[in-house]
C-alpha cells in the first residue's frame, strides 16, 4: 500500500493531566503515514484523485483545538479515528502524538505515543427462525450500520433453510454481510452481543430458536483461537447455510486456516452431501 506522510506538524494544545497543561498549553507534534492507493493520482495529477495533506493538516488542528485529553493517548486514537472516517481512501493510518515539553521534571528530548489502525474487512453471518425473522434480521443490519465505526458494505440474499444440530424447530432465514469497521475483532463481538440483546436474543439452548443471531465469519486474514472467539469460525465449512450466503458476496475469498475458497468449501460440501 502507498504512504502519505505528514511528518511533525507542530500544533498548540491544551492537553495533558495537570491543571497547568488545560490552562497554559504547549506544543504538540503530529505525525500521520496515511495508507492510500496513490496509483490513480499519479496517472491524472488531479488532487481529486488524492488526499490533500493540507486539508488533512487543518483537520487535525480543529481536531487539537475542539477537545482538551488528559492523555495523548486519547488524543492520538480520537485523530485516527477521524481522519478514518472523513476519507474513506484512507485504509490505515499511523499516527504519532510527540509531546516535547512533557513536564516531568528530568532532562528529556520527547514523549510520544504511536499507533496503528485501519479498516477491517469482516464477513458475518445473520439468522432467525422466531417472530418476524426478516424484519429481525434488517434490523441487526440497521444497528450494525448505524454504529459509528461500522458500515455495511454488502449483504447476500435470505435464504430459508433447516435448522442445524437442534432439528425440532422453526426454519431459520439466514443471509451473509460484507462489513467495514475500525472495531478490533473483540469490540465488534461486543457490539454483536449487545445487538442480539436489543433484538430479543436469550442464549439459553445450544443451537436452540433464536430471534437474531450474528456470528462473525472472517476478519481480515486473521486467525483467533480462543475459548470465548474463534476466527475463523469453527463450523463455517460444514454449513451451506452459511456457505451458500457467504458464496453470493466472497466466492472467491480463502479461507485462511483450510487455504480454499468459499466456493471452492461449498462445492466440497454439497459433493460430500449428496
Amino acid at each position: 500500500m502507498d504512504e502519505i506522510k505528514i511528518t511533525d506538524l507542530e500544533l498548540y494544545g491544551h492537553h495533558g493531566v495537570l491543571k497547568e497543561e488545560n490552562i497554559l498549553g504547549q506544543k504538540f507534534l503530529i505525525s500521520l503515514t496515511m495508507g492510500v492507493d496513490t496509483r490513480k493520482a499519479g496517472f491524472s495529477d488531479d488532487i481529486a484523485d488524492s488526499i490533500s495533506y493540507a486539508d488533512v493538516a487543518e483537520l487535525v488542528k480543529v481536531e487539537m483545538e475542539k477537545t482538551n485529553y488528559n492523555l495523548i493517548e486519547a488524543l492520538a486514537e480520537h485523530l485516527a479515528q477521524t481522519i478514518l472516517l472523513k476519507y474513506p481512501t484512507i485504509r490505515r493510518i499511523v499516527v504519532e502524538v510527540k509531546k516535547p515539553w512533557a513536564p516531568i521534571l528530568l532532562p528529556l528530548d520527547t514523549v510520544s505515543v504511536k499507533i496503528n489502525r485501519s479498516w477491517h474487512d469482516v464477513y458475518l453471518s445473520v439468522g432467525a427462525n422466531l417472530g418476524d425473522r426478516e424484519k429481525n434480521i434488517l434490523d441487526a443490519i440497521k444497528a450494525l450500520d448505524d454504529d459509528a465505526l461500522t458500515k455495511v458494505c454488502e449483504r447476500s440474499e435470505l435464504i430459508e433453510t433447516e435448522p442445524y444440530g437442534v432439528t425440532d424447530q422453526p426454519v431459520f432465514l439466514n443471509g451473509c454481510l460484507r462489513i467495514q469497521t475500525l472495531h478490533t475483532a473483540d469490540e465488534l463481538l461486543e457490539l454483536i452481543h449487545e445487538i442480539e440483546k436489543r433484538g430479543g436474543r436469550e442464549r439459553t439452548e445450544h443451537w436452540g430458536p433464536r430471534t437474531i443471531d450474528v456470528d462473525i465469519l472472517l476478519f481480515d486474514d486473521e486467525i483467533i483461537d480462543r475459548e470465548e472467539l474463534t476466527i475463523p469460525h469453527a463450523d463455517m465449512a460444514n454449513r451451506e447455510f452459511v456457505l451458500r450466503p457467504l458464496a453470493e458476496i466472497a466466492g472467491f475469498f480463502r479461507h485462511p486456516v483450510l487455504n480454499k475458497t468459499i466456493v471452492q468449501l461449498l462445492d466440497e460440501l454439497n459433493r460430500k452431501n449428496n
